[in-house]
């Protein structure tokens, strides 16, 4: 009996640290700017797109762009970002205040870089 109390009690204890501890990920959280450069001199390159990021979900701050995607504990990011028939994928790292990474769409590619507002 006293062994299993222990156990409930451990389990209980357990749960609520789980609980109470905010993902990793959420250290990520927040308003960021993403400028995207081509490396092809045919595709547009210099736009600039705002995401959100919360408990390490990606999404977007702009009703023209879809944004998902997911930053793990360590900062790494895997991004979509979709405009109408348009999609590129991109995949880079985070820090706490700016990141960069690599994308690719079907006929273009390069690289962004980010700072958090």
């Amino acid at each position: 009996m006293v062994k299993s109390r222990k156990s409930v009690i451990a389990a209980t204890l357990l749960a609520a640290l789980g609980l109470a501890t905010p993902s990793a990920a959420a250290t990520f959280d927040g308003a960021w700017n993403v400028q995207i450069n081509s490396s092809n001199a045919a595709c547009s390159s210099g736009a600039s797109v705002s995401i959100g990021i919360s408990n390490g979900q990606v999404a977007s701050n702009n009703a023209a762009v879809t944004a998902s995607g997911r930053v793990a504990e360590a900062g790494t990011i895997r991004v979509t970002l979709e405009s109408g028939m348009k999609r590129a994928v991109g995949s880079g790292v985070l820090t706490g205040t700016s990141g960069s990474g690599t994308w690719r769409a079907a006929l273009c590619s390069g690289t962004w870089t980010a700072q958090r507002l």
